[in-house]
Formats: C-alpha cells, structure tokens, sequence
C-alpha cells in the first residue's frame, strides 16, 4: 500500500505548490512558511476562531491563518483577513463587520514579499 505525501485535496496542493514557487523566486520566508503550514496532516492543521483575531490583531493589520477560520466570538477591528477556508458562520460575522475577506492566492499577488503580514496559528 502506497503512503499519501501531503494533501490530496488539489486545490491546496496547487496553493501549496504555488506558494513555495513564489516564496522561492520572492525571497520570502514568509510565504515558504505558510506552504509548510497547510502541507500539515488535516489532524495537526491550524484551525482559528474570530475570538483569536479580535485578541491579536490591531486596526489595519493583514492577517493569515494557514487552515480554517471558524465562527466563534466577534470582530471590531478593521483588518483584511486572508485564509484557506472559512466556516458560514465566521464568513457571515466578517462580512457582517465590513472585514476586507481574501484568498490567500489573492494576498500573495498583492503583497508577493510577505511584509507587514500577521500568520495566526493557535
């Protein structure tokens, strides 16, 4: 029987694949980083709740959680979040706040270096 190397979702593959090509030409660790994040076992993946980012974040802050964002607590900052998944529930409480919500593909081409970019993984 042959052992799975990594995900086998596609899409993350592709977005992890992606991300090490960028981080690699960028120079950024930060993106090398993150790839190395989502390439966990689903069981050791980070899984964020809106509380979190109400605790860590200050006003302006570009956040990235390597997993999924889940829908517990509220947020009265205005950041721009960017993950790999979001819960209904925490989408709905993002849009709700006026939160800028992106993919992290989509912050990788606007900001390709990783400067100025918070990761939260707990």
């Amino acid at each position: 029987m042959v052992k799975r190397t990594g995900p086998t979702n596609i899409y993350l593959r592709k977005l992890i694949n992606l991300l090490k090509k960028e981080g690699k030409k960028n120079n950024s660790k930060f993106w090398l980083y993150v790839a190395e994040l989502l390439s966990r076992p689903t069981r050791k993946r980070v899984e964020v709740n809106l509380s979190k980012l109400n605790k860590y974040t200050n006003d302006g802050d570009t956040i990235v959680v390597p997993g999924k964002l889940l829908g517990y607590g509220m947020v009265n900052k205005k950041i721009t979040v960017a993950a790999w998944r979001y819960s209904l529930n925490a989408k709905e409480k993002l849009e709700k706040s006026g939160i800028k919500i992106l993919t992290i593909e989509d912050l990788l081409k606007a900001n390709p270096k990783g400067s100025n970019i918070k990761i939260i993984i707990w």
